[in-house]
């Protein structure tokens, strides 16, 4: 099986079962917006939920991808017997960290929600602070969960066995969904809150089976400083642009706290329009970077940059096939997926006309975002973790700058617009720092295959905006029936896609259905 089949299926396998967690994701969202839609509830339970979040960028996925997975590549490549007594150090070291972590963010919950949202020291409703600190204290415990998951991800993924982590996220939104649905009315948002914990108990509890399957041992060890020397110098780096992007975001999370400027719901609105947009990035963009980093970190370690190059220009084309017309499609549904998904219970009107904002502007990112995921991993393959942050600092001053300058006439869908912009400009950064490490990148191809899809896609959008104002109904038709007629009308702009990428021969039409 060749290279590009291999990944093309890894990637099948993290994306049709992230495609399951994000079904089960909406219908999670579904449940929280009709219970709580933009209001108090809504707002605490996002901002509690946010540091959490961001500490399993660090602790969780992206050290797997920065550090975990090409150092455990190297590893088992040239001293495979190293490889679990590696994998058993890394996990206590893990536990001993993150138990810190997790009591830190118990006693400083406080200062932290004052850190990231200030807004809610002064918001006209008073229990919003003292609510969202609660909840944080309850919730920061999912760090330790989710850190110990995602190590157990790097070294299942290092083996090449994706299933199970993959389809832990699937857990935490049953968790979530359960929770919400028949505990909200006792205990509002703090059943969303244990729902948390209960789904990160259930993600790492079902990666355990297959990796002491696969050989790992809980038994104490703490050895092979060689590797994690590497691990952790790699990570330090990693930590800083960690850093940096938890400021990216707690520069919209702080925006978005001043309802003087951007009107009530923010932090709900980005939330909500963000949960939309990540399905095509995680389905897709995040799937296909998870696949492929194994082969890149096997690449760079025999030194095969030709075949390098033959990966990487098969990854870009794939991702350009499914995030363009993707894109085009929500840019042109905002409003209308936003109203049939949430407009429900006391997510009312305005809530989706804020939602749907951000929506519009967020869609445009989706293909840096997920360029980014492919170029960084690259970095991440080669051992070098330095260069995304140093674009990353370019990349969040321009975000401040331009939410700045933004929020004022564009309200909450101006800081979406500043992250589509910064993030359009790291996908700059990187190609250039890429392009001047390995020269050409078969661009020619990348490029001829880009015009053919985006013409597609175009066709595609054309016939979505004919759906969504002629053909799509607003009143006197019951919400399933609106799923349905939604959901059918997006099947059938997938099929004219389909037919105008066989009329201009996009080559990864073929590749596709292969």
């Amino acid at each position: 099986m060749s290279t590009p089949s291999q990944i093309g299926k890894s990637a099948g396998i993290i994306g049709g079962l992230t495609a399951i967690s994000r079904v089960l994701g909406f219908v999670r969202d579904i449940v929280i917006a009709t219970a709580f839609g933009t209001g108090l509830g809504a707002e605490a339970f996002v901002v509690s939920f946010k540091i959490p979040n961001l500490l399993r960028d660090l602790v969780g996925e992206g050290a797997a991808n920065s550090a975990f997975v090409p150092v455990l590549t190297e590893c088992r490549e040239n001293e495979p017997q190293k490889f679990w007594r590696l994998a058993a150090t890394l996990f206590w070291t893990m536990t001993v960290i993150l138990t810190i972590l997790s009591l830190l963010g118990i006693l400083f919950a406080p200062q932290i929600v004052a850190l990231i949202a200030p807004g809610f020291l002064d918001s006209a409703d008073p229990e919003k602070f003292p609510l969202t600190v609660r909840l944080t204290r309850v919730i920061f415990p999912y760090v330790f969960l989710i850190g110990l998951s995602a190590l157990a991800m790097g070294i299942l993924n290092t083996l090449k066995e994706f299933k199970s982590s993959a389809f832990g996220p699937a857990l935490l939104n049953i968790s979530l969904i359960v929770s919400g649905y028949f505990f909200e009315d006792k205990y509002g948002p703090m059943a969303l809150v244990v729902g948390v914990l209960a789904g990160g108990a259930l993600q790492l509890a079902c990666q355990v089976l297959p990796l002491m399957k696969s050989g790992f041992k809980f038994s104490p060890a703490f050895g092979e400083g060689t590797y994690a020397r590497k691990i952790g110098k790699l990570l330090l780096p990693r930590a800083f642009g960690s850093a940096l992007y938890q400021i990216n975001v707690f520069v919209d999370s702080i925006l978005a706290s001043f309802d003087k400027f951007v009107g009530p719901g923010g932090q709900s609105a980005l939330y909500y329009s963000n949960r939309i947009f990540q399905l095509p990035l995680a389905i897709f963009g995040i799937s296909l970077a998870q696949a492929a980093l194994p082969t890149f970190s096997s690449q760079m370690v025999r030194k095969d940059i030709e075949g390098f190059r033959q990966t990487f220009s098969g990854a870009i084309r794939s991702l350009m096939f499914i995030a363009i017309p993707a894109s085009l499609g929500l840019s042109v549904l905002s409003g209308t997926i936003v109203r049939t998904l949430f407009e429900h219970g006391k997510f009312n009107s305005y809530s989706t006309q804020i939602t749907a904002a951000a929506l519009f502007y967020y869609s445009f990112g989706l293909l840096s975002c997920c360029f980014i995921k492919i170029f960084v991993n690259v970095f991440y393959a080669m051992q070098d973790t330095r260069t995304p942050v140093k674009t990353m600092m370019v990349s969040v001053g321009t975000n401040i700058v331009l939410s700045l300058c933004f929020m004022g006439p564009l309200k909450i869908g101006g800081l979406a617009l500043a992250s589509t912009l910064s993030a359009t400009l790291n996908v700059a950064l990187l190609y250039r720092r890429l392009r001047i490490k390995f020269g050409p990148l078969d661009e020619a191809n990348i490029l001829a295959s880009g015009g053919k899809i985006l013409l597609s896609g175009l066709v595609m959008a054309l016939a979505a905006w004919v759906f969504d104002h002629y053909l799509m109904p607003t009143a006197n038709v019951s919400r399933l029936m609106q799923l349905l007629i939604l959901s059918g009308g997006i099947l059938g702009c997938l099929v004219i896609y389909v037919a105008s990428a066989k009329f201009f021969g996009v080559k990864e039409l073929k590749v596709l259905f292969r």
